[in-house]
């Protein structure tokens, strides 16, 4: 699955006007840019391979947040005096 960015920067590649397109797919144009700052030099293959790894993160940083919180509910519970 490919982001939407892809087809809009490939338009924009193609020649139609980049305020065109953004009128079209109602994003600003500094965000086109910032999108060709990014996704210039991808190919189809490595643009999936960088979501993937987006989604992964994201899974990760979740469990880590979820662990953390666990260790600190078990600092309070076990800090007590019973």
């Amino acid at each position: 699955m490919l982001p939407e960015n892809w087809t809009t920067l490939g338009e924009v590649d193609r020649g139609r006007p980049i305020a065109e397109v953004c009128r079209q797919c109602g994003v600003a144009e500094a965000t086109v840019y910032c999108w060709r700052a990014k996704y210039r030099d991808m190919d189809r293959a490595q643009l999936r391979k960088l979501k993937r790894l987006e989604v992964e993160n994201r899974r990760l940083k979740r469990i880590v947040a979820q662990q953390a919180m666990d260790i600190d509910a078990l600092k309070d519970l076990l800090g007590k005096e019973w």
